[in-house]
């Protein structure tokens, strides 16, 4: 991008939200991406009692009609 554009973008939403409210917006951008980072590693971790369920074999059938 050339800086012209950048610069342009950067007058337009200082215009737009304000010049005293952009550090409060790009604070809560950091702190809601933080959150969504922690979320992604907390819903990585997979649950052991799931799988210890499906690891399990099914009694054979022979055994069930003796």
């Amino acid at each position: 991008m050339e800086w012209g554009v950048v610069a342009a973008v950067a007058a337009g939403v200082a215009i737009l939200f304000g010049v005293k409210r952009l550090p409060e917006m790009a604070r809560n951008i950091g702190r809601a991406q933080g959150e969504f980072k922690k979320g992604l590693k907390e819903g990585a971790i997979p649950d052991e009692e799931p799988e210890a369920a499906a690891e399990k074999p099914a009694p054979p059938a022979d055994a069930a009609e003796a």
